[in-house]
């Protein structure tokens, strides 16, 4: 009989539902303790860090205004509309740098000179050709996204076994074939790993792209509170994108394992 901590500790074992529960709530609890007990002893200043019930009261007024709905749905569609439009456009031609040498030649290295850019960097040009409207915050979601993704995805599609491609010549599979029955079932697991690494991305962005006129936003409303000293309600939005995020994140991850039902046994 093994010891606990050799059964919890074996490397890419699982461990039984509800371990793992409660460790992912002692990651949230231990935190928001530490700060109630900070705040409740009167040790940081509530200018630094405002109390838990003050973040809870900045939210019951903002929801009250009706701005806390407003900011909440307009960054969830700049940050929707941005990364769907750039995920579109990356895992096809990512998919193709992956797979022939001349769309890599020809893509990769203008992509990779552009990924190192910061998105923010972009902001004049943006202005300047598009506007301050949505379509200028969305874009600046999408270059955050688009250009990180596609490396990414190629990067995937690159690493399908060889061996795997030719056995399906050795079927009869024509090029075609193969992209479609191998290469890209076998790269869709990776994909999705990446598609939810990059979506958090995509997320930090929506600070940026709301600097662009923004008048609701999470973004802008940290931003306009930092302005006014208002730290409780930065804290709440903070906190709100986090939540999302994750929420983002999980259901991608259930979707996931719904659609690719290989991709577990793929894996090991």
């Amino acid at each position: 009989m093994k010891a606990w901590h050799e059964q919890l500790f074996q490397i890419r074992r699982p461990v039984p539902t509800p371990v793992y529960l409660f460790a992912a709530a002692t990651a949230f609890l231990v935190p928001l303790v530490a700060w109630w007990t900070l705040t409740e002893m009167n040790v940081v200043d509530p200018l630094f860090l405002p109390s838990p019930a003050r973040v809870v009261t900045s939210f019951n007024t903002l929801w009250e205004k009706g701005m806390f709905q407003t900011d909440v749905s307009l960054s969830v569609y700049r940050v929707t509309v941005g990364f769907l439009i750039a995920a579109a456009i990356a895992i096809p031609l990512g998919l193709l740098m992956g797979t022939f040498h001349i769309v890599e030649g020809l893509i990769e290295p203008i992509v990779n000179f552009i990924r190192y850019m910061p998105a923010a960097a972009f902001i004049p040009l943006i202005m300047l050709y598009i506007g301050i409207g949505e379509a200028a915050k969305i874009t600046i979601i999408f270059i955050g996204s688009f250009f990180q993704l596609i490396v990414l995805v190629a990067a995937v599609a690159r690493s399908v076994p060889q061996e795997m491609i030719q056995v399906a010549y050795t079927l009869g599979h024509a090029r075609l074939g193969v992209i479609a029955r191998v290469i890209i079932p076998a790269s869709l697991p990776g994909i999705v790993e990446n598609f939810r690494i990059v979506l958090g991305w995509a997320w930090t962005y929506v600070i940026v792209a709301e600097f662009i006129a923004a008048q609701e936003g999470l973004g802008y409303r940290i931003l306009q509170s930092q302005r006014f000293l208002k730290t409780e309600t930065i804290f709440l939005y903070i906190l709100v994108i986090g939540i999302l995020g994750l929420v983002f994140d999980q259901v991608i991850k259930y979707l996931s394992r719904w659609a690719l039902p290989w991709a577990e046994g793929f894996e090991k």
